[in-house]
């Protein structure tokens, strides 16, 4: 029997706690890429790139950050600690260190599939400053990861990779548990956040091809169906409807990308028929899944 709109809800607190990124992160995977260990003096750029982002362990030392105006993040910004910078979506940024003996990094370039419409890059923050104290467990993975970098052994290069993808997973834990601490804006992430509403958003991760309807919705987060709309659509910003849609459109296009076709996932995301995914899909992005593709394949 479905909750009705007048049964109380059981405390948030009864809830047992699951696992809110792991089938987020294996559909949709961000891939790191060590590109710098040591020292940086003087100006250093980084460029912004479609589908790029950037992960930077300041270790010891102070800088300056400058970025452009009216790009997001604030136009001068000074670090004077060991600290993680995290930059999900492309963003030129410009670190700014003593001509000698500058502060010392470990840096990662972070690859999102999807680029753009990777649902992290899009529900992050542009720039997060981190202390590295403030993370729980955080430490230990930064003592792999420099012992990787600090020294030349067999296999260092993909095994640092790995060690900064553990350290993006610890970052991303944090961000669920201290919503707002990071000013994360209304979205994915505030959602997974929630302690109702994760276990809907998981669900529809996990089944998005489901014929899901409000009830069914409200039922997963264990609330009645006006509150859980009006939950929704404040802690994530859009309605249960409109984000199943965007998560199924997300699906597609990942698919697309993989070489599969709309009629072989049209029924498999929740739709009667390729015809009816497909208007969906110029609905929302104005064009065809067809010339989504060739759009795509032009900018490769």
């Amino acid at each position: 029997m479905h909750k009705t709109d007048n049964t109380p809800e059981p405390p948030a607190a009864a809830l047992a706690p699951f696992d809110r990124l792991s089938s987020l992160l294996e559909r949709f995977r961000v891939r790191a890429h060590l590109f710098h260990k040591g020292p940086l003096c003087g100006v250093t750029h980084y460029a912004a790139a479609p589908g790029r982002g950037f992960l930077h362990v300041l270790r010891s030392g102070e800088m300056v950050v400058t970025h452009q105006p009216l790009a997001g993040p604030p136009e001068r910004l000074e670090v004077r600690e060991p600290s993680l910078l995290l930059y999900a979506r492309p963003l030129a940024h410009y670190f700014h260190n003593a001509p000698v003996d500058g502060a010392d990094f470990t840096c990662a370039a972070l690859d999102f599939d999807g680029g753009a419409s990777h649902p992290l890059a899009r529900a992050l923050p542009p720039l997060i400053v981190l202390p590295l104290h403030a993370v729980d467990g955080l430490q230990q993975a930064l003592d792999l990861l420099f012992a990787e970098t600090d020294r030349l052994r067999c296999g260092h290069r993909v095994l640092a990779d790995r060690l900064f993808e553990v350290v993006l997973l610890q970052l991303l834990r944090w961000l669920l548990d201290h919503p707002q601490e990071a000013h994360t804006p209304p979205g994915l992430l505030t959602g997974l956040a929630d302690p109702r509403l994760a276990r809907t958003l998981t669900a529809l991760h996990d089944a998005p091809g489901q014929a899901w309807g409000l009830e069914q919705m409200a039922a997963q987060a264990g609330m009645s169906r006006s509150a859980f709309a009006a939950r929704f659509k404040t802690v994530v910003g859009e309605t249960p409807a409109e984000y199943l849609a965007h998560w199924r459109l997300t699906l597609a296009q990942a698919h697309l990308r993989g070489g599969r076709s709309i009629k072989s996932i049209a029924q498999e995301l929740g739709y009667a028929n390729p015809s009816a995914l497909s208007r969906v899909f110029a609905q929302k992005l104005g064009m065809s899944p067809r010339a989504w593709l060739d759009d795509k394949a032009a900018l490769v």
